[in-house]
């Protein structure tokens, strides 16, 4: 068995995440203390009562979901003796890799990602710019699709989730364009994403600046476990490169499909979604249904994982 964690990102948020973790884990309610103070935000009452539209904004959404997978990580380290031999995250998850591959400190994660969602929300003005879900049109034809609307403003590709599902970005007026010739070229639906800011598109090469000084005097160690990044699909060969990476992956797109398809192609056989929700384990049943996957977002979820993988080791 080869095994791969996956960890989620923003759009995986909802009021009353984590309440079975919290109730029952010392080791999570520890972990939200934690990074609760490196930014002065208390994270638990957020992810326990909200308000949603709270928990939506991009400052708050990205060290939110960063804390809630990292407390779920730390259930598996303390049930389970395998580590994976590879890890991604999708966009923001990431950042959650590093941390759980002890290439980044909590602190200093949830710290960064914070600034980060300060910064992405800095560049683009609340209500300026949006995200969306594509169903039933293939990446081409949405890049085809947004280089048409880009007359109106900017709209792109962000996330290449999957075989039919690409999510694009951009300023409202080129994204709703975009929508309307998508539709009018198969996509069987649009669904409007829960954030607040339009991530991984060029709106956002400003916030790039401030966020590059950020990274630069970060303390970062080499990945314990490789890490697959979203803009490469791949390994990176250095420390520097990985950082490197992070820079673009903050306005060039997600290449999730080739992520998990180059991981595929590494022998990986079994996939583990490590966060709420269970949007990334749903994708790989798109990208390809050899695999297996799995979601762990509670003390109960984690148990059963582990049963099942200890199982087959027997």
């Amino acid at each position: 068995m080869s095994l791969v964690f996956m960890f989620p990102g923003q759009g995986s948020q909802a009021v009353g995440m984590m309440s079975t973790l919290l109730a029952s884990s010392d080791s999570a309610n520890q972990i939200f203390e934690t990074a609760s103070r490196a930014i002065d935000i208390d994270l638990k009452q957020l992810a326990l009562e909200g308000p949603e539209e709270r928990i939506n904004q991009t400052e708050i959404t990205q060290p939110l979901i960063l804390t809630a997978s990292i407390a779920v990580w730390a259930e598996w380290k303390a049930s389970a003796e395998l580590c994976p031999d590879f890890m991604c995250g999708h966009s923001l998850g990431e950042y959650t890799a590093l941390v759980a591959s002890n290439a980044m400190q909590l602190e200093d994660a949830v710290r960064l990602v914070h600034l980060r969602g300060q910064l992405m929300q800095g560049a683009v003005p609340m209500g300026q710019g949006a995200m969306a879900a594509l169903l039933g049109l293939e990446g081409e034809a949405v890049v085809k699709v947004c280089e048409e609307a880009s007359s109106v403003g900017v709209v792109s590709a962000a996330n290449f989730n999957s075989p039919g599902q690409v999510v694009i970005a951009g300023s409202n007026d080129a994204l709703e364009q975009a929508i309307v010739l998508a539709t009018e070229a198969g996509a069987r639906r649009a669904a409007m994403l829960p954030v607040s800011v339009p991530c991984h598109c060029a709106l956002l090469e400003p916030a790039g600046i401030e966020l590059a000084e950020a990274i630069r005097k970060l303390d970062m160690q080499e990945p314990d476990v490789p890490i697959v990044q979203n803009y490469t699909a791949a390994v990176s060969a250095s420390l520097d490169e990985l950082k490197a990476n992070l820079l673009q992956h903050l306005h060039q797109p997600v290449r999730w499909s080739d992520s998990i398809k180059f991981l595929i192609g590494q022998g990986a056989d079994t996939f583990i979604e490590c966060g709420p929700g269970k949007v990334l384990a749903g994708l790989n049943k798109r990208i390809d249904r050899s695999v297996r996957s799995f979601s762990m977002s509670d003390g109960e979820s984690v148990a059963a994982v582990v049963d099942e993988i200890k199982g087959e080791q027997k």
